[in-house]
């Protein structure tokens, strides 16, 4: 069954970040909430190194082809 919670307090500094939030993903400030809490909760826990894969492929994250050479220099530097 479906429960109410309720933040009390919340800084209006952190609500107007929110409600911009919230916009730019097309939801309400309420629904922004539930998803905020929705991908916290459910990235709870030990990730495996699948789970990290996955979880920067989703967000489109990756790294200068130039890494692997920074950090072989740096290997060849010790």
């Amino acid at each position: 069954m479906p429960a109410n919670l309720s933040i009390k307090n919340a800084p209006d500094e952190l609500v107007d970040r929110l409600k911009r939030r919230a916009a730019r993903n097309h939801r309400s400030l309420q629904g922004e909430l539930l998803a905020i809490l929705d991908e916290v909760v459910r990235l709870e826990g030990p990730l495996t190194p699948a789970a990290i894969l996955e979880e920067t492929r989703r967000l489109g994250l990756s790294t200068p082809r130039e890494s692997a050479a920074i950090v072989r220099k740096d290997r060849g530097d010790r």
